[in-house]
């Protein structure tokens, strides 16, 4: 593989599986901008193993919420399935495995910051598992996934605590105050069209709670949502991705 071997070897070892097939893990790391300039060079892009390990980290993830949290509901196991899945979490857990460092990108999205965008994060780490599953097999991709996942499941410590994205915990709880719904203010912007910043504020009333930035609307609101609860709640908050966290029921009530 024409690839930095002490690179692919950290990756292997952060992802704790070693493939056989090298040339599976070759395309996995090609991003489609690598594949378009190389052309005949290229085994072709990551697209179609991304595809596919959408899937297996969609079942794997609903599998191993449900064995870890069996009391939990539906609804509960739904909320921790999409936010530890979402393209923000992939790209963290794509981070972890130095994921990063390893892709194959063109010389125009490596030049506009290609490794720190979060779709190509998470499509990299969707397009590794499935390079996984058809190396490995499906136990070879579920100890991989499973393993990424437990990190965000240890802030759960008990079944009393609810499970819940920042703006519809914002919502519910002014909603159970009798409170108007917070609403969300795009106030700035910043940044070439590629690398753009959104400030966001989230208001009650014409009271400003919190303002944050996010490379998207909707992380920015995300994050002032967090924000406006963490300046509720403090450290009671637990995060589980950079979507959801965790606190206990009973305290999810505006002091």
């Amino acid at each position: 593989m024409k690839r930095d071997a002490q690179i692919v070897e950290r990756l292997e070892k952060a992802a704790g599986y070693s493939f056989k097939d090298r040339a599976v893990l070759e395309k996995a790391l090609t991003h489609s901008s690598y594949a378009f300039e190389a052309r005949a060079a290229a085994p072709g892009d990551n697209e179609q193993l991304e595809f596919l390990g959408d899937s297996v980290v969609g079942l794997v993830a609903a599998e191993f919420f449900l064995r870890a949290f069996p009391e939990r509901s539906e609804g509960e196991l739904s909320k921790l399935k999409a936010s530890s899945t979402s393209t923000l979490a992939l790209a963290q857990l794509a981070r972890a495995v130095k994921l990063d460092r390893a892709i194959r990108l063109g010389r125009g999205e490596e030049k506009s910051g290609g490794r720190k965008k979060v779709s190509i994060l998470a499509g990299a780490f969707e397009a590794l598992a499935g390079a996984i599953y058809l190396d490995g097999g499906f136990d070879a991709a579920r100890a991989f996934i499973s393993r990424s996942l437990g990190a965000a499941s240890k802030p759960i410590k008990s079944d009393s605590q609810t499970i819940n994205n920042a703006k519809s915990a914002l919502q519910e709880i002014c909603q159970k105050a009798g409170l108007a719904a917070p609403v969300y203010r795009l106030v700035g912007e910043k940044g070439p069209a590629h690398k753009r910043t959104f400030t966001v504020e989230v208001c009650l009333g014409e009271k400003v709670l919190a303002r944050s930035k996010g490379a998207s609307k909707k992380a920015a609101e995300q994050a002032a949502a967090e924000k406006a609860l963490r300046s509720f709640f403090g450290r009671k908050i637990k995060r589980l991705s950079p979507e959801a966290f965790v606190i206990e029921a009973d305290d999810l009530v505006l002091p």
